[in-house]
């Protein structure tokens, strides 16, 4: 497990590399003068000339990428033009927000998609099964940003208990002082009142952000344990009479997940993204909020920094469902093993 487990961890860390060496050269060609972009359109000559010094810009390309990457691996992601404080700083400021975010809409996901999608499969063909894919297929389809405007109009202003922006009520004075995460330290320090604020400001964002994972693993989990039913050790468990339950929820349910939980740990991954425009409809002072701001800016630096804590995350999340695979099915291990 713990080979399989390392050369897994190798692959993605070179997947790791090659984004951020992508993300560099594409910020290098893409239009523009960095430095005039930094300083403004006022900016005189010799201002953009030293900033372009300093930013060593006039380095060849092989010495700025050698620097970029020394810096990368020393944990220096460059200095934000928007703020002009390090985006590493800005980046840990926001990221405690956005993860807070992610990590509740994916138990959002769990919690209901995978409960549902085996209803759906046990009452195949049912009224129950119509309506869970009528379901389904309505959180596909709808956008986010659009579901993220549809429920402030309705549980905010009709309903007036959600709130609309931010993540906690600023007069409440409490700042998460532990982890960052305003549940968990709310929970730490015993302010209920806190938790339920928070709970309150997190749950419209990310029901807009789950809709459309809850239903495309509810469908990948009924057609799932729909296919698994058919199998042969299914019907020798069910002709050995043991219990349907034990059938459906220890044996089936094992094999019938793997899919699912794959596609969990590539909506983790892709949450990042898929928060950005969720977040700046509510005023979610996360990264994928701040990074949307650095792209209007073309804060170059900024962008890069957003774009590669995405790919970490995509990393993490990829290796924990490989891991968890890894013990749920051992063919995973044993295939890769056999390379």
């Amino acid at each position: 497990m713990l080979f399989y487990l390392a050369k897994r961890a190798i692959s993605l860390l070179l997947v790791l590399l090659g984004l951020a060496i992508l993300i560099f050269v594409i910020a290098r060609i893409v239009p523009g003068d960095p430095a005039r972009i930094a300083l403004g359109p006022l900016a005189t000559a010799t201002q953009v000339f030293e900033m372009r010094q300093e930013m060593g810009l006039d380095d060849p390309f092989v010495v700025q990428l050698w620097n970029y990457l020394y810096g990368l691996a020393h944990g220096d992601l460059g200095k934000s033009f928007l703020t002009s404080r390090p985006v590493m700083h800005d980046i840990m400021q926001a990221l405690p927000a956005t993860f807070e975010l992610v990590l509740f809409t994916i138990v959002l996901q769990v919690i209901l998609s995978i409960p549902l999608g085996v209803v759906a499969a046990i009452y195949r063909d049912t009224w129950v099964d119509n309506v869970s894919r009528i379901v389904s297929l309505i959180g596909v389809v709808t956008p986010g940003f659009v579901l993220a405007i549809i429920l402030q109009l309705v549980a905010s202003y009709k309903l007036q208990f959600f709130p609309v922006t931010g993540r906690i009520d600023q007069g409440l004075g409490y700042s998460a002082a532990h982890s960052g995460l305003l549940l968990v330290d709310s929970i730490i320090d015993q302010r209920w009142d806190v938790f339920g604020d928070a709970l309150r400001h997190i749950l419209l964002p990310s029901i807009a952000l789950a809709a459309g994972g809850i239903g495309q693993v509810m469908r990948i989990t009924r057609s799932s344990m729909i296919e698994v039913s058919g199998r042969d050790f299914i019907e020798a468990s069910r002709a050995n009479g043991i219990p349907e339950r034990v059938v459906q929820f220890r044996y089936m349910l094992r094999i019938a997940c793997i899919a699912p939980l794959t596609i969990l740990g590539l909506e983790f991954a892709s949450l990042i993204g898929n928060a950005f425009v969720v977040e700046f409809v509510f005023s979610w002072p996360g990264i994928a909020s701040y990074g949307v701001r650095t792209i209007l800016q073309k804060d170059l630096n900024a962008v890069i920094g957003v774009v590669l804590v995405s790919g970490v995350f995509f990393i993490i999340a990829n290796l924990t469902i490989d891991t968890i695979l890894g013990f749920i099915d051992p063919r995973n291990r044993l295939r890769e093993d056999s390379k």
